[in-house]
């Protein structure tokens, strides 16, 4: 990747930790584009060269690292197995990049209390839906790459892809709801082993 290319990741980045800081905080109503691109540190047409709203703008962070988790699966060695490829890829997406680093998230009560709320808002909803499918398409293709699977014929890649998603979400739910002492990674790391385990009955 280019220098010029890096630079873009990293601003489209910072737009969207800020964003999602500033929504979280304030809530999504109290929150303009202005505010976030003032919190990144570029002007309001800087913003509109990446995003075409703040909710947009909060989703491109799940759909990115998405994206980049569908990128690192293919680069994965060929020969290391499905699900430990696509947990090595995953959890890649839990470190922090330089703009968390940079504004960290505050108390994790206050972090959960205003995640929750931003998913409740209807246009925020939208786009994380909208983000979501795209996501699971880059995923869905990067499976398939693996196995010799054709996303658009085979339901293998696709269900992959969906579980996936859903042990991403349930682990961020899961955060969210308990108190700091676990990591968004200890929980992605247990959701994708229990999928590649099969799913067995804890009652069991």
């Amino acid at each position: 990747m280019g220098l010029r290319e890096q630079k873009k990741r990293e601003t489209r980045a910072a737009l969207s930790w800020a964003a999602v800081r500033l929504i979280v905080e304030r809530g999504a109503e109290n929150v303009l584009v202005e505010d976030i691109a003032a919190a990144a540190g570029v002007s309001p047409r800087t913003f509109n060269n990446y995003f075409s709203s703040k909710g947009e703008a909060a989703a491109a962070r799940h759909l990115d690292r998405s994206l980049q988790l569908a990128a690192d699966l293919r680069e994965r060695p060929a020969g290391e197995p499905l699900w430990a490829a696509i947990t090595a890829a995953a959890l890649a997406q839990t470190e922090p990049g330089p703009e968390v680093i940079a504004h960290p998230q505050p108390d994790h009560v206050q972090w959960a209390a205003g995640i929750r709320a931003m998913m409740d808002s209807p246009g925020l909803q939208a786009e994380m839906l909208r983000a979501g499918i795209r996501a699971e398409a880059a995923i869905a293709a990067a499976v398939a790459a693996r196995t010799g699977t054709d996303p658009a014929r085979d339901l293998y890649p696709n269900l992959v892809a969906g579980a996936v998603t859903a042990a991403t979400n349930a682990a961020q739910q899961q955060f969210i709801a308990r108190d700091a002492s676990v990591s968004m990674a200890e929980l992605l790391r247990e959701a994708l082993s229990l999928l590649a385990s099969g799913l067995p009955d804890p009652t069991a």
